[in-house]
């Protein structure tokens, strides 16, 4: 069944014509979730340039349910295997969900107007970056695929392939340790 927009030839699909609707709308997601899961910007081009040409060679088996989701469901699956063959393995610790419960972010708006402001949005952006970098990567994954790509946790918990509760648990986790480094640095 091809997917919307998309003919079918008498051989056929077009599958070019189906990865371009399907795929390449996603494709710069594809790219911001590898670069957060690789740590870099050329182990993020080979991890999405694996992944597209997996999403290429898996194109007619697309339902045509939600496009993003399986895109970055196979971005994220060619990111871990591409760290587990190129990168050593890596503990995870899991904090007490008490830390979590307790944890309350304190948001600001900085005054961009002023060049002072401009400067410390600019080293807040930085230490925020180098916070969510240092997160172990099931709850750097959760994080940046919820407030960074904006999908829903239904839409996670299919991408990364695990229950929601597990999606809403991490991703909570993740929050805290975020709020915890930051407020560490600013004290």
């Amino acid at each position: 069944m091809p997917y919307a927009g998309v003919r079918s030839t008498g051989s056929g699909f077009d599958d070019n014509a189906l990865f371009a609707s399907v795929v390449m709308p996603h494709i710069d997601a594809a790219y911001r979730l590898a670069r957060w899961l690789t740590g870099s910007r050329t182990d993020a081009e080979d991890v999405v340039q694996d992944g597209s040409l997996r999403a290429f060679r898996a194109i007619r088996g697309f339902a045509g349910n939600n496009a993003r989701a399986w895109v970055l469901s196979i971005v994220r699956n060619t990111a871990y295997a591409w760290l587990r063959k190129n990168r050593a393995g890596v503990i995870v610790t899991v904090e007490d969900l008490e830390a979590v419960e307790a944890a309350q972010p304190n948001l600001g708006q900085p005054d961009a107007a002023t060049p002072e402001a401009v400067l410390i949005a600019k080293t807040d952006t930085e230490r925020l970056r180098a916070a969510i970098a240092a997160l172990p990567m099931p709850f750097r994954e959760m994080l940046v695929l919820r407030d960074i790509e904006g999908l829903s946790y239904r839409e996670i918990a299919a991408v990364s392939e695990v229950p929601i509760g597990t999606v809403m648990s991490r991703l909570a986790r993740a929050r805290c340790r975020l709020i915890a480094t930051i407020g560490r640095e600013n004290t």
